[in-house]
């Protein structure tokens, strides 16, 4: 193919940004070059010498600085952002991203003429427009089959062209122009082909962009407005029949109680939870219940985006005041609601309330007249739920799933009538279509509904489970449901949509452990800061979001840290349609699923989840067809099964591998240019690349569950952004360990493997958040003097845990560091021994959670405990106890919620509690090996104890404490 420098194509700016926009007088690329050594070598040197004559001063820059900086090491590249935020939108693809890569791209390094700024710039300003329209369009409830289509193209436009900026960016972006053209003929002649391919890839990609951007003008997109309103879903719930519901009386009675206290002051009763759980049909029947206590009273519906002129007016509607035909002002529409109610006794019920800026403007409505009103508010959001009661959280009543045996009620009841039970025939189908509607009232209702309208035969009850999925977004009648849980996804804030979708990687019932969570996102780009805010605390808070929006449920919860969380079931099915509209993420059940993602589909795969669960172990065949669709894959979750050559997933950021007990071998990872993130759960071995250099953008490399072949290769010391590092048991560090400055995260090796030296080079590792380590036998004085020394150099350490045997003869120096952990949140020692508890814990003002254990004790240094602002979690246990008895009062322990104390003495005889101390204690653990027969003096001070566990106690101690339960105004429950 020939170049004329007088007629060149879009993409030279590619190929210049190279060469430099040399004036090259006469040259080709064809394949007779490669096929004579002296024409290569002469190529070769003509292109040498003319890259000399560059004028590097005419390169000046007249743009705004780059979004990305490029940071070069050992000839590697490594994109790092320093200006404008950009995240992964659902809608947009990768464009924002792509925009900051083109602002690279027109950056002092590319610029030598200007060609290149023109071109770059051209494209950037068509991808600019036409991201603004993807964002305004992602707002819109639904979409023209031409703009949706037209948003397809356009987001995957995106995704090819940031590849083939990725392409570039590794073949050319490390390295000066000279230096990338010169050398052996072959390499050369392969660096230039595949300059053409990059060259022609971007000019094709450069035309459908000016294409979709004349469609965008003749679709008017610019000019689209957003739908109208529908009829409210939650309508047919307010109007729920009593006689019809199942598993109201209990709920109905509880808040009804709450609301008809005989406290005057105005009440505000909040009702959260999951879409679809009843929040609605609850309120409107405490509504009824209660109405006739109350002077004036009014149900009304907020929904999303409340006009508050238009929901004030309806307001006053529904409360008998007539509404003046005049344009009253907001102020004066307010004023006249607080002049009718000062003197009345009101019940209000806002439902559907989303946002505290709503409930902030229409409390405003509402005066306190010391009358005894009450107002009930329904959302989804627990901000929303707390500020709406004063964040008295005895006023917010948590909506909780049907159990098992009314949800079969309610079932039967829709289907057969209260006085017809299941066939047999049709229970085991019915089980699991009760369990794919997990205790939700909606899906029950729904789906049974359904059911109630069809004959009853075993292949069509089979053939309505079958379509619960992502296919209920082609049934009629589940539409109604959908768009219930919709209403939560559309509330959504655009940064927060993708990393909802994102849980659609997991199957049915899966935990998901948000910090395994979190780095996903950040290997696909969805967390986004500004100013140097961590990336990690902004996932977590995203992470946060979502379960405060009732999107997730927690799963493991400690101390008031949700910690991991499941998707129900019906949420996943939303999530699964929405993935499939937007192109999202692809899952594939079995081998016809994977023919169907990889041979019937549009687009090409950007997410890909491969799971055996639901047929129980089948296998997928993996073809050359299948194997073209794979490498634009980003991420990529396997369970359970054969894993495909890691050679088809060129771009993929993310691999995860959950599967039996078969060796792993991962050596072919290493050419994964693009890889951020490799998390490996297996039971068995795996085997990791000798080199891992390439590998300049990985960020985590999770495999702690693992057992490991071969060592862990030495060049892993020199990736540049690795944050996370997760190790197997007994594993060796490599040599250079202080060279890895970016480590966040480090678990966990084994302290007797590695030498002294290694030891002591870990307090290089400034940027340490989290560390653990192990021991198992006894390390020696100087080792354990090291390990100290490094420890008190983390200064930035935010959890420290040191796990092994106990071992009493080692007295770790780090008690007499001065003040080291300013940032400490946990603190796990309790297999290591103090000799006593160290002065400096005085300042750690962050920790939430310590394990301790100590030779001897006081009662000072158990008040120094006491006075730690942030401690929820005390497991503390000390050789030596004073004779005197301990008492613990007012002012101690203020956030505690779980305390185990232990001693060779008896610890129930030392402990004592005064009224006000540990106010929020809910489990006392005690070792109580030694027991004089008593215990510990004032427990009924404790007024939240929920739980006492005795560890280690005989069966009159047992009693004894359960004797004293009885008396306690909580009563505890007493287990050993």
């Amino acid at each position: 193919m020939n170049y004329d420098p007088k007629n060149r194509p879009a993409t030279w700016f590619i190929i210049s940004g190279i060469l430099g926009d040399v004036e090259i007088s006469n040259w080709s690329i064809t394949s007779d070059v490669a096929t004579s050594t002296e024409g290569q070598i002469g190529f070769a040197s003509k292109l040498v010498d003319e890259l000399k004559l560059m004028d590097d001063s005419a390169a000046a820059s007249e743009l705004q600085p780059s979004a990305l900086e490029v940071e070069q090491e050992d000839g590697k590249v490594s994109l790092e952002s320093k200006g404008k935020a950009t995240t992964v939108i659902v809608a947009t693809g990768v464009m924002s991203t792509l925009s900051a890569k083109l602002a690279k791209l027109m950056g002092d390094e590319y610029i030598k003429r200007k060609e290149v700024r023109k071109q770059a710039s051209f494209l950037k300003k068509e991808l600019s427009t036409i991201n603004a329209v993807l964002e305004q369009l992602e707002l819109m409830d639904e979409l023209a089959p031409a703009l949706k289509n037209w948003r397809d193209d356009v987001r995957e436009i995106s995704y090819d062209m940031e590849n083939c900026i990725d392409d570039f960016m590794r073949q050319f972006g490390g390295e000066d122009a000279e230096a990338s053209f010169v050398g052996e003929a072959a390499e050369l002649h392969k660096r230039l082909c595949e300059l053409h391919r990059i060259a022609n890839q971007m000019e094709e990609l450069r035309t459908l962009v000016v294409e979709a951007n004349a469609r965008r003008e003749s679709y008017k997109i610019d000019d689209c407005k957003p739908s109208f309103v529908g009829v409210d879903p939650r309508l047919s719930a307010v109007y729920q029949e009593a006689t019809s519901l199942v598993g109201i009386d209990g709920p109905r009675g509880e808040v009804a109680n709450w609301l008809m206290d005989t406290q005057k002051k105005l009440k505000v009763v909040s009702v959260v939870g999951f879409g679809g759980l009843g929040k609605t049909t609850l309120s409107k029947q405490v509504y009824d219940k209660i109405r006739g206590h109350f002077k004036s009273v009014a149900f009304i519906s907020v929904s999303q985006k409340p006009d508050m002129r238009v929901l004030l007016n309806r307001l006053q509607l529904k409360l008998g005041i007539s509404v003046s035909s005049h344009d009253c002002g907001f102020e004066d529409i307010i004023e006249e609601l607080r002049k009718y109610l000062a003197d009345k006794r009101y019940l209000i019920v806002l439902d559907d309330l989303w946002d505290q800026s709503a409930w902030n403007t229409i409390s405003l409505a509402f005066p306190e007249n010391g009358n005894g009103s009450r107002i009930i508010v329904t959302t989804r959001v627990e901000d929303v739920a707390s500020v709406a009661c004063h964040n008295d959280h005895k006023c917010i009543y948590t909506m909780k799933p049907l159990n098992e045996q009314n949800s079969r009620m309610l079932f039967s009841n829709r289907v057969f009538g209260s006085e017809v039970v299941c066939p047999p025939y049709l229970k085991d189908v019915a089980a699991e279509i009760l369990k794919k509607c997990g205790g939700l009232p909606l899906a029950i209702i729904t789906i049974a509904s359904l059911l109630a309208t069809q004959v009853r035969s075993r292949k069509h009850w089979e053939s309505i489970r079958k379509s619960l999925g992502a296919q209920s977004a082609t049934n009629p009648s589940l539409k109604e449901m959908n768009n219930i849980l919709n209403l939560s996804y559309t509330h959504l804030p655009l940064h927060l949509r993708a990393c909802f979708l994102y849980l659609g990687m997991y199957p049915e019932d899966h935990i998901i452990w948000r910090d395994h969570l979190v780095r996903q996102w950040i290997a696909e780009g969805f967390v986004s800061s500004l100013h140097g805010s961590d990336l990690e605390d902004i996932g977590r808070s995203y992470f946060n979001e979502l379960v405060n929006r009732s999107m997730i449920q927690p799963s493991k919860t400690e101390y008031g840290e949700v910690l991991s969380c499941t998707v129900h079931d019906m949420m996943l099915d939303l999530i699964l349609i929405k993935c499939v509209e937007d192109n999202f993420l692809s899952v594939a059940y079995n081998s016809e699923d994977m023919a169907r993602l990889m041979h019937g589909c549009k687009y090409n795969v950007r997410r890909l989840s491969l799971s055996s669960m639901a047929i129980g172990g089948a296998t997928y065949e993996y073809d050359m067809a299948i194997a073209a669709r794979l490498p634009q894959v980003r991420s990529f979750i396997l369970f359970e099964n054969p894993i495909p050559p890691f050679l088809w997933f060129k771009y993929l950021r993310v691999l995860i591998i959950v599967r039996g007990k078969d060796i792993v071998d991962l050596t072919a990872i290493s050419q994964l240019f693009q890889l951020r993130c490799v998390m490996v759960r297996v039971d068995g071995k795996i085997e990791l690349p000798t080199e891992l250099g390439k590998l300049v953008y990985l960020e985590t490399l999770d495999i702690q569950k693992c057992r490991l072949v071969k060592s862990i290769p030495s060049d892993i010391v020199h990736l540049p952004r690795l944050s996370y590092l997760g190790l197997p048991n007994c594993t060796d560090l490599p040599e250079g360990i202080e060279n890895m400055k970016s480590l966040r995260t480090l678990q966990e090796f084994d302290l007797e493997k590695i030498s002294l030296k290694y030891i002591m080079d870990l307090s290089e590792l400034t940027n340490l958040r989290e560390l653990s380590v192990r021991k198992e036998f006894s390390l020696g004085t100087q080792k354990v003097d090291a390990l100290a020394f490094s420890i008190g150099k983390l200064r930035n350490l935010e959890c420290l845990r040191i796990f092994g045997c106990h071992l009493e003869s080692e007295n770790l120096q780090v008690g007499s560091l001065s003040n080291p952990f300013q940032h400490m949140e946990r603190l796990c020692m309790r297999t290591w021994w103090f000799c006593r508890v160290p002065k400096w814990m005085d300042g750690l003002h962050c920790l939430r959670v310590l394990e301790l254990q100590v030779e001897e004790t006081s009662t000072e240094e158990i008040h120094l405990l006491g006075e730690l602002p942030s401690l929820v979690y005390l497991n503390f246990g000390a050789g030596k106890i004073p004779a005197e008895r301990a008492i613990l009062g007012t002012g101690l322990f203020l956030v505690l919620e779980y305390f185990y104390c232990s001693s060779r003495k008896d610890i129930t005889a030392y402990l004592g509690f005064e009224a006000g101390a540990m106010p929020n204690l809910r489990i006392l653990c005690l070792s109580v090996v030694h027991w004089g027969g008593t215990i510990p003096v004032g427990m009924e001070h404790l007024l939240h104890l929920e739980e006492i566990r005795l560890d280690g106690a005989f069966h009159d101690v047992v009693c004894a404490f359960k004797e004293a339960s009885l008396v306690h105004p909580n009563r505890p429950s007493v287990s050993r």
